[in-house]
């Protein structure tokens, strides 16, 4: 599987998310399989937070690798805004290590920008991180001006990725906030990274261009939006699914290498904005 630097450390370039996962008794053991299929066959970055059924997530995913080897797993996870004073965030990060059965996490994400003064937030993770509860820390939908603002607080440079809304069809990132986010280094994890309808409500998957390209490397629309999606080799896709043959075909989306023609192609189909855009966030 394709993979990306991440501070020296090379980890796979599409996890898993689990959004909407966990809080039905019925799908709980086929999407506990399914998160366990994905692990064995190397998706081992594994996304989650505490907002997603209110822990239900963390505690699937938490049951879900307390068989593996915890040290070749990249577990992310992420906090309320209105945790993020320093008390709130440690009770918080304490509570999601319970429900994810383990010590550490390799990456805690701020779920978006909320009250608390940007240098508090930073300062706040900063200490879970010299406390060994946390690897690295981040943040999400996060736009431009939201980098910007955290770059120039107090070791605000310490952030460790940006988590937004990217596809094919809804690059509004692409004008200003990626490119930024590739100058200074700092790896994008595409929620979402599959779609059916782009931003004007067209259905991605039957446009000539995407069915052309997926055509040529013998694959599905969809696995050629994951594999664009991780074309600059600085971003993480964490697509969701709670089918193991899903699990499987977004696993060999890693293996497909788009070429120039290719991408130019869905360039022309789908181009990258000409003007800023409002961020994206579901």
């Amino acid at each position: 599987m394709k993979s990306i630097d991440w501070n020296g450390v090379q980890i796979p370039a599409i996890g898993m998310g689990t959004w909407h996962m966990g809080s039905d008794q019925k799908t709980y053991a086929q999407q506990k399989a399914t998160l366990q299929y994905g692990i064995e066959h190397g998706a081992t970055v594994i996304d989650t937070a505490e907002q997603y059924g209110e822990g239900d997530s963390e505690r699937l995913v938490g049951d879900a690798i307390s068989d593996f080897d915890r040290n070749q797993l990249f577990v992310i996870s992420k906090f309320y805004p209105f945790h993020a004073e320093r008390q709130q965030m440690e009770k918080a990060l304490d509570n999601s290590l319970q429900r994810l059965g383990t010590d550490y996490l390799d990456l805690y994400l701020y779920h978006w920008p909320g009250r608390t003064p940007l240098a508090e937030v930073v300062a706040n993770m900063e200490a879970m991180q010299q406390s060994g509860k946390i690897k690295h820390w981040g943040v999400s939908n996060f736009d431009l001006s939201d980098m910007q603002s955290l770059w120039s607080v107090p070791e605000g440079q310490n952030v460790a990725a940006n988590e937004d809304l990217y596809n094919i069809g809804s690059r509004g990132i692409d004008y200003d906030l990626l490119p930024w986010q590739r100058d200074h280094q700092i790896p994008l994890i595409a929620y979402a990274p599959v779609d059916e309808a782009d931003s004007r409500g067209l259905d991605i998957t039957k446009q000539r261009a995407l069915v052309e390209v997926a055509n040529r490397h013998s694959a599905t629309p969809f696995q050629i939006m994951l594999a664009w999606s991780i074309r600059d080799g600085q971003t993480i896709a964490i697509p969701q699914t709670s089918s193991e043959q899903h699990m499987q075909e977004n696993i060999d989306a890693a293996k497909i290498g788009l070429t120039n023609d290719d991408l130019q192609l869905l360039d022309s189909a789908f181009p990258k904005p000409t003007s800023k855009q409002s961020l994206d966030i579901i």
